[in-house]
C-alpha cells in the first residue's frame, strides 16, 4: 500500500499520502472516534490514551502518549472544520493534562483528507492525505529532528495491522 512522507521546507509543510486496504467507513471511524484512535495512535511500545474528545466542529480531543516507563506527552487537537467522510481539519498543540496549550509552540494546521477508490483487484483501498502546516521552518526541523517520520510511519502501521487483521470493525 502507499505511504509517502514528503517535507516541504519553503512551505513548511509535511504530506504524508497513506492507502488502506478498506473502505472508507471503516477508516473515517478509526480516525475519529476514541476507542479506535487509543488503539493505534501512538508508535509501539508507547500508547495513546484519550482523556477527552468531542468530535465536532469547535470541538477538541486531549491525549496522551504514554510510554513503557510512565513517561506522559500530553496533545490537544481543536477541530475547526468537518466534512463527513471527506476531510477533518485541526489545530495541533503540545499541551499539559489539563488541556492548556504549550506557550512556547504555536499549534501545526492539520488538513486530512479521504478518498476511497477501488484497486485493479477490486479491493476498497482508502486513501488518507495528511497535510501539516508548521508556523516555522525552526518548528518542521524540530519535529524532524525528534523522529516525528519514524513515529507516524510506525502509528499508520498500527492502523494497518489492526485492519488487516479486523481488529477494526
Amino acid at each position: 500500500m502507499l505511504f509517502e512522507f514528503v517535507v516541504d521546507k519553503d512551505k513548511t509543510t509535511i504530506v504524508i499520502t497513506r492507502e488502506f486496504d478498506a473502505a472508507l467507513s471503516l477508516v473515517w471511524d478509526a480516525f475519529t472516534k476514541k476507542e479506535y484512535l487509543d488503539q493505534w495512535g501512538a508508535p509501539k511500545p508507547w500508547i495513546a490514551k484519550t482523556k477527552s474528545m468531542e468530535f465536532k466542529t469547535g470541538g477538541r480531543r486531549l491525549y496522551s502518549m504514554s510510554g513503557p516507563e510512565g513517561q506522559e506527552h500530553w496533545s490537544i487537537q481543536d477541530y475547526t472544520s468537518i466534512s463527513p467522510k471527506t476531510n477533518i481539519q485541526y489545530i495541533s498543540n503540545f499541551a499539559d493534562k489539563d488541556g492548556n496549550p504549550a506557550p512556547q509552540f504555536k499549534g501545526s494546521l492539520n488538513n486530512l483528507d479521504f478518498r476511497e477508490a477501488k484497486s485493479a483487484g477490486d479491493n476498497t483501498v482508502t486513501t488518507v492525505t495528511i497535510t501539516i502546516k508548521y508556523e516555522s521552518l525552526a518548528v518542521l526541523e524540530m519535529m524532524i529532528e525528534k523522529g516525528f517520520r519514524e513515529g507516524m510511519t510506525l502509528t499508520l502501521h498500527n492502523l494497518e495491522r489492526l485492519i488487516l487483521t479486523g481488529a477494526l470493525k
